[in-house]
């Protein structure tokens, strides 16, 4: 039976999903700093366990306008992987990659939609890449898909198709400092239950 809440989850697993979380946030790290071809400092992120409204709470405002990149996950992990980011993330990348600068995520031109998405697809790309490796899965991702919308709006999306399935969901807060301008965005991994269990087992942290 798959692991539903997060309250079901022993301390030592807790600590090791942790771990994958700055394994995969690291990665991440490593290939924005490869897109944007600019030295990234990045600060140890904060990785946090919760249910959906605990998450919520963890990130902030569900009013606040925020961008959103999501990838659905299939093959031997099912769920999904949301990476959620504000303005001056947004506006740092696509002042390197575009030459535009001080973007609102509700003044997206179409090229910034692209830049956007190509980053989140490699940054989320390396992150699923780190977790595979290390729990020695196949995990396949979905072409990713950027919506702009209040922050409560966004979570929904995987809290309607997953909350009946399970109610994990580990918050990866990261910093980064890109020319000298600090940023941060957030990484969620949401898990159906099935498969944050089989991560588990293959981790050697099975219940």
């Amino acid at each position: 039976m798959g692991i539903k809440k997060y309250e079901e989850l022993s301390p030592d697993q807790i600590e090791i999903l942790k771990e994958i979380g700055n394994i995969g946030s690291g990665n991440a790290a490593t290939a924005l700093s490869s897109i944007l071809g600019r030295r990234i400092g990045v600060d140890i992120p904060q990785c946090t366990l919760a249910g959906f409204s605990e998450a919520i709470e963890l990130i902030g405002d569900p009013q606040r306008l925020t961008g959103g990149i999501i990838v659905r996950l299939s093959g031997d992990f099912d769920g999904m992987l949301l990476h959620l980011f504000e303005a001056p993330f947004a506006s740092a990348v696509l002042s390197v990659l575009t030459g535009r600068e001080n973007v609102f995520p509700n003044e997206l031109s179409e090229e910034d939609i692209s830049a956007l998405s190509e980053v989140g697809n490699i940054m989320s790309g390396s992150y699923i890449a780190a977790v595979a490796n290390m729990a020695g899965m196949k995990i396949d991702m979905s072409v990713p898909c950027l919506a702009v919308d209040m922050l409560g709006a966004i979570i929904s999306v995987p809290e309607v198709e997953l909350s009946q399935t399970g109610d994990t969901i580990l918050v990866i807060k990261e910093n980064f400092t890109i020319d000298s301008v600090e940023v941060r965005s957030e990484i969620l991994l949401i898990p159906s239950a099935g498969s944050l269990g089989g991560l588990l087992d293959r981790l050697g942290a099975a219940t």
